[in-house]
Parts: C-alpha cells; sequence; structure tokens
C-alpha cells in the first residue's frame, strides 16, 4: 500500500494536523481523501518523490554500508569477495 501525503489548502483555516501536512497509508482502491480528518478543513495530495533506488550509491552502495558482503564466483567452488 502507498503513502499518501497531504497538506491543508488553506492555512489560515487548518489545524495542527494539517497544516504541517501528514501521511497516510492507503490502498489504491480507497476513496480519495478530499478533507482533514481532524479538522475537516480542505486538503490535496502531494506529489512526493519515491526513495526506491534513488541513492547515488546504489544497492551496491547500500549494502556494503549496511555491512553486507558481495562474492564474484571465481571457478568451481571458488569465490572472491568484492566488497
Amino acid at each position: 500500500m502507498p503513502i499518501y501525503e497531504f497538506q491543508a489548502n488553506e492555512e489560515n483555516k487548518s489545524c495542527d494536523y494539517c497544516k504541517p501536512g501528514f501521511e497516510l497509508l492507503m490502498k489504491m482502491s480507497d476513496q480519495p481523501l478530499v478533507v482533514c480528518p481532524k479538522c475537516g478543513n480542505q486538503i490535496y495530495k502531494k506529489i512526493s518523490a519515491t526513495a526506491v533506488g534513488a541513492s547515488k550509491s546504489g544497492f551496491d552502495g547500500r549494502a556494503k554500508a549496511a555491512g553486507f558482503h558481495k562474492l564474484k564466483k571465481l571457478g568451481k567452488g571458488e569465490y572472491e569477495k568484492t566488497y
């Protein structure tokens, strides 16, 4: 299920929940949210970038930073540690 970000249309009518913006985990089949669940003020869905593969170091860099090792097969039963 995707996480959607919402923010108030009008800051002067908004509550402490929707004024800075909030996130909700919703099914794609759920009805779109148009009002704040706390105060009833009109809100809009923000467009946000995903973090999947967004790292400059890529998968190998993240795996190395997390302490994993990558092995390269040299021959039958022989492996070389690349990081």
